[in-house]
């Protein structure tokens, strides 16, 4: 009977001890709510730690601590908090989504899909998924779920740009560009689209577009750094506008005075467009550079003989392989050297 009775009085302790953790916890837990209401969050997130302290198993507690320690930037810590919620109750949504942002955010890509494998209800889980077979370069799998995606929202701006993406990495640019113009229909302000657009139109010849594309991206806020000019330069000069074109181009020129590369560049640009007095006159300047510069010569050589002095033109290529023997490979081809 005294055993008995010790037992009962064991139980109602351990009773009274676990009511009292419960009630501290959630005191703690209230003052926690309040100092993050405020963003006093390294306060909030010491009340958050005891509320844990008191109650181990306070699923609640480990999501606000997660929401802190996000907002403090240690994020180390808010995926330990949101793990924890998960580990006490594998189906809720909020840990289950805040964990999936977190790794998506730090390139881990994986995990994200492995979290999102367990949340039957999150809203985004499809489109996270999708991204994530994009970023780990699994193209294949990530154009299915793209594209189911998007024949139920057609009109998701970030889907649409990421198959446009995901196709350029596939290699199909034919693909590609209808994707990219639809995205930046949906997002017009994003200057970056537009300039990846442009870059698109000019690796496929359609240089009147990327005009467009580039004056756009410049618009909405794209930087007009060297880069920049320097493609938008060529695209006037590819669609004809050579006035515009060896403005921006002879800025850029003007900065980088040793980059013979981009002079051969604009050399080949007039050649290509039959403008060869222009060409003659950037083959002169690289010569000024240097005058053994036997593509230079070559360059000037067939703009000679374009323009109907051929004699004279095949002195100076015969005199250019002189000076550089890797051009006698060009000798019997309608090509520039070295574009």
């Amino acid at each position: 009977m005294k055993k008995l009775f010790t037992l009962i009085l064991t139980i109602f302790a351990c009773t009274a001890i676990s009511a009292q953790n419960a009630d501290s916890a959630r005191f703690y837990f209230q003052k926690g709510l309040v100092e993050k209401k405020d963003r006093r969050y390294l306060v909030a997130s010491g009340h958050f730690n005891k509320a844990i302290e008191f109650d181990p198993a306070y699923v609640e507690a480990y999501i606000e601590s997660g929401f802190v320690n996000k907002e403090m930037r240690k994020t180390d810590a808010s995926k330990a908090d949101f793990a924890k919620a998960v580990e006490l109750d594998p189906n809720n949504v909020v840990a289950l989504t805040e964990l999936m942002d977190l790794y998506y955010n730090y390139r881990q890509y994986q995990q994200v899909i492995d979290v999102a494998a367990k949340c039957k209800t999150c809203v985004n889980k499809e489109k996270i998924i999708a991204m994530s077979y994009f970023q780990m370069e699994d193209y294949g799998r990530a154009e299915k779920l793209l594209i189911t995606l998007l024949n139920k929202n057609p009109n998701d701006a970030e889907l649409t740009y990421t198959l446009a993406r995901n196709y350029l990495e596939m290699g199909l640019e034919a693909k590609a560009i209808p994707w990219y113009e639809k995205a930046v229909q949906l997002d017009e302000k994003n200057a970056k689209w537009h300039f990846e657009l442009g870059l698109l139109y000019a690796n496929n010849n359609r240089y009147k577009h990327a005009v467009i594309a580039y004056n756009k991206a410049a618009d909405k806020g794209f930087t007009k750094g060297n880069d920049f000019k320097e493609n938008l330069g060529f695209a006037y000069l590819y669609s004809g506008d050579f006035a515009n074109g060896e403005l921006l181009l002879n800025e850029i020129i003007a900065r980088k005075p040793g980059d013979t590369e981009l002079l051969r560049d604009v050399a080949t640009a007039f050649f290509d467009s039959k403008s060869y007095d222009k060409a003659l006159d950037y083959c002169q300047r690289l010569l000024e550079i240097n005058f053994k510069d036997g593509k230079a010569l070559y360059q000037a050589g067939l703009c000679f003989q374009k323009k109907g002095q051929v004699e004279r033109g095949m002195q100076m290529c015969d005199k250019a392989i002189e000076l550089d023997p890797s051009l006698a490979g060009l000798k019997n081809k309608k090509l520039s050297p070295g574009m």
